[in-house]
């Protein structure tokens, strides 16, 4: 069994998660909690139970059975608190390619109810901080790939939400602008931002996290500080397979 770590300072708790689609189970009686400002990575193969998890985090799933509160708001009984203090860079660019980054950003700030004003001066801030000023007026699908990354994490933390999300947050960029984004990440990190990171670069996760859980048709089946994982010089992969290998062998 995942040992599992529970705090009362948690920003995310996680407690008897199920998810089910008609008969089949995606996610099997989950429970875990991210302390606020903890940079936890959420690994597992594809069709794990990742994204539905994720999903019922979010609410754009429907939790079967369980709880889930992000700064002490329930998800499902206060679903508008709790997504306003959640945001989230997704693996798909689900914008409007036609629209610059300062227009993506406006929009999605006044979703949140920001005023004009404040909103400007938020929109100023995030292009600044990911180096976008000079990018700022370009369609979005005339920016490199990189760039587009980085537009979609400034739209997740234009509300200042309590919890980042990022699913696979550096797929499909080259090696220069993934190092680009895993300092934007720390940086993050660094100003006390509670980080939710799915990645299958596994690399990307040893470097960045300072927790690790790893789900397995759909169930927990590790839940442990990063120094864990790679004691005596072990990579994170070579643990990461072997685990999983282990699980997969006791389900056959």
């Amino acid at each position: 069994m995942a040992e599992t770590q529970n705090t009362q300072t948690s920003l995310l708790e996680v407690v008897g998660l199920r998810k089910k689609y008609g008969k089949a189970t995606a996610v099997d009686d989950i429970s875990f909690s991210v302390p606020k400002g903890q940079f936890f990575g959420f690994l597992g193969p594809n069709g794990a139970g990742k994204s539905t998890t994720i999903q019922c985090i979010t609410g754009t799933a429907r939790i079967t059975e369980g709880t889930i509160t992000v700064a002490g708001v329930d998800v499902v009984s206060e679903y508008r608190e709790a997504r306003k203090r959640i945001g989230v860079s997704p693996q798909e660019f689900n914008t409007d390619i036609f629209l610059n980054a300062r227009q993506i950003l406006d929009f999605v700030g006044g979703y949140y109810g920001i005023s004009k004003k404040a909103r400007s001066e938020k929109i100023d801030t995030l292009l600044e901080q990911f180096e976008l000023i000079e990018h700022a007026h370009k369609p979005f699908q005339a920016l490199s790939g990189g760039l587009k990354r980085r537009v979609i994490l400034a739209r997740a933390l234009i509300h200042d939400p309590d919890l980042l999300i990022l699913d696979e947050p550096t797929a499909g960029v080259d090696v220069e602008q993934r190092h680009d984004l895993w300092r934007y990440f720390k940086e993050l990190s660094k100003q006390g931002k509670t980080i939710l990171l799915t990645s299958h670069y596994l690399e990307e996760v040893e470097i960045l996290c300072d927790r690790i859980a790893i789900i397995h048709k759909g169930k927990l089946i590790a839940d442990k500080p990063k120094a864990d994982f790679i004691q005596g010089g072990t990579k994170l992969e070579e643990q990461y397979l072997k685990i999983t290998r282990e699980a997969e062998e006791q389900t056959v």
